[in-house]
């Protein structure tokens, strides 16, 4: 049963809430706060991408920079510098972007599209936000002489590497995947085991490929998302966390200590993920600047003006 944790205030009254699901567990991984259902599986979507990065470094991917490794954990906006850092490993694994089996897509960045749609040119798999993701695997799959044509399929060497890595680190049992957006396998978990799976990444031992891809997407957190999303503004707000979203409303993330969380919004819009994670770390002992407090109350407007906010619903925690 999911509970009220974000509403939206439009001039001094409660338009609307967000329902959802969320999990805090301590260093040790005992659970610290649980709102609503955290046990039952869900598609955490894109915040599955850190595991699967481990996975495919697990399988032979040999980045050429930290910058590679970060896009391949990415849901990047398709923004010029996302664009010509997946074309770049394309190239340096000798293939290209008819390679990529991601649907072809516009960037989700408003300026970068754009430019797209100003100069006639079409949709391209290397704008999809999970192409890095995919141009990883085929790295992987040019290293072990891997098929190239059905690295989407479940029973794909590597994904299955990506089952075994990710059932590893979360502790979760297996049960039935779904198809994400993008075409690839999505492995469901649980709140308190995707939460767990983050909380192994920022505690590995140096040199560890859970510690390579934590370090890329703490280290690149414009090149995992893009310029005004929730993770590149709340990274930088709190040093040395790792966090990241995933379509549908869902967020999960660690502190360097081992403390994790994973929420859910029920009706998966995501206006209500970054006040709502910003709360959930002030109340975790975060200490903000007054610029990043203002993560936590994003702006409702009216008529160009501000009228409202959208906020963890007081006392909510």
């Amino acid at each position: 049963m999911s509970v009220e944790l974000v509403e939206v205030v439009r001039s001094g009254f409660r338009e609307c809430v967000h329902r959802g699901s969320l999990v805090v567990l301590a260093p040790d991984g005992t659970t610290t706060l649980s709102l609503g259902e955290v046990h039952t599986p869900i598609y955490p979507r894109s915040s599955n991408k850190p595991m699967q990065a481990v996975a495919v470094l697990r399988s032979g991917f040999t980045p050429g920079s930290t910058e590679e490794l970060a896009i391949a954990s990415a849901s990047h906006d398709g923004e010029p510098e996302h664009v010509a850092l997946v074309e770049k490993l394309l190239r340096r694994i000798g293939l290209d972007e008819t390679h990529l089996l991601c649907p072809p897509e516009l960037p989700a960045n408003e300026l970068a599209r754009a430019a797209v749609i100003a100069t006639d040119k079409p949709r391209r798999t290397v704008y999809m936000n999970c192409s890095g993701k995919h141009a990883a695997m085929l790295a992987a799959c040019v290293a072990n002489d891997w098929p190239l044509d059905s690295y989407l399929d479940p029973t794909h060497p590597l994904q299955q590497v990506v089952i075994e890595t990710i059932a590893e680190l979360s502790g979760e049992p297996e049960s039935e995947l779904g198809i994400d957006g993008c075409g690839l396998p999505i492995i469901p978990l649980s709140l308190t085991n995707l939460a767990r799976a983050f909380s192994t990444l920022v505690t590995a031992a140096p040199g560890t490929p859970e510690h390579r891809v934590a370090e890329a997407i703490r280290t690149h957190p414009h090149l995992i998302s893009g310029t005004g999303r929730d993770d590149a503004r709340l990274m930088p707000a709190v040093p040395g966390l790792l966090c990241k979203a995933g379509a549908d409303g869902v967020h999960a993330g660690a502190l360097p200590d081992g403390t994790a969380f994973a929420l859910k919004i029920d009706d998966g819009h995501e206006r209500a993920r970054l006040p709502l994670t910003a709360a959930l770390l002030h109340r975790l002992g975060v200490t903000w600047s007054e610029d990043h407090a203002a993560l936590a109350s994003q702006p409702v407007f009216g008529g160009g003006a501000r009228v409202g906010t959208i906020r963890a619903i007081p006392g909510v925690f």
